[in-house]
C-alpha cells in the first residue's frame, strides 16, 4: 500500500486590534504558531460563531477585557515557513470598554500590554507585519493603513473640503 503524504491545509483566524486611545492592545505568543512575537488577541471561532462575537470572546478569554464596535479591517495572508502553516488572518478593529488586563490564556501568552503605534514591542506577528506593510486584502496605502490605526486624519495636505469660486 502505498504511503499517503499529508497534504497541508489552509486556516482561517480572527485577530482584533484592541484601541484604548492612542494606544493598542498586543499579547505575546507563546506555545503556539508565531511563538515569541507580538501581537494582536486572536483565535480561531468556533462553530456557528459571528466574526464579532468571535473577537469579543478570544478577547475576554486572553485579555481579561470587554470590548465594542468591532468592525471588519483587513484580511492577511499568512504563511508561517518554520512552523509550516498557512492562515488567513481577518482582522477587526475593536474599542476597550472596561475589564483589568491580564494574561488570561497562559497557555498561549507570555505577557500583554498597551502600547503606542510609534513604540511598538518587537517581533512583531506575521499578521500585524502584513498589517503595517500594507500587505492585505483589500489593499491599503500606507498613510490610509496608519491614520486609521492612530486615528489621524488621512487626508492630503492639499484637500480642499469643498470647491473654491474664482470669479
Amino acid at each position: 500500500m502505498a504511503e499517503q503524504s499529508q497534504e497541508k491545509k489552509v486556516l482561517a483566524g480572527v485577530a482584533v486590534l484592541v484601541k484604548n486611545g492612542g494606544r493598542v492592545l498586543l499579547n505575546k505568543r507563546h506555545n503556539v504558531h508565531g511563538a515569541g512575537t507580538w501581537g494582536p488577541i486572536a483565535g480561531h471561532q468556533e462553530f456557528g460563531e459571528s466574526f464579532e462575537d468571535c473577537a469579543k470572546r478570544e478577547t475576554k478569554e486572553e485579555a481579561g477585557i470587554t470590548i465594542d464596535d468591532v468592525a471588519f479591517r483587513v484580511i492577511t495572508n499568512d504563511v508561517f515557513e518554520a512552523e509550516q502553516k498557512h492562515y488567513v488572518t481577518v482582522l477587526f478593529d475593536a474599542n476597550y470598554v472596561s475589564g483589568e488586563l491580564k494574561v488570561g490564556a497562559p497557555e498561549e501568552e507570555s505577557d500583554i500590554g498597551w502600547f503606542s503605534w510609534d513604540s511598538l514591542p518587537e517581533p512583531l506577528f506575521l499578521p500585524l507585519q502584513h498589517l503595517l506593510n500594507g500587505e492585505t486584502y483589500p489593499s491599503q496605502t500606507t498613510r490610509q493603513k496608519l491614520g486609521e490605526a492612530i486615528e489621524i486624519d488621512t487626508k492630503p495636505s492639499n484637500w480642499e473640503t469643498s470647491p473654491t469660486k474664482t470669479d
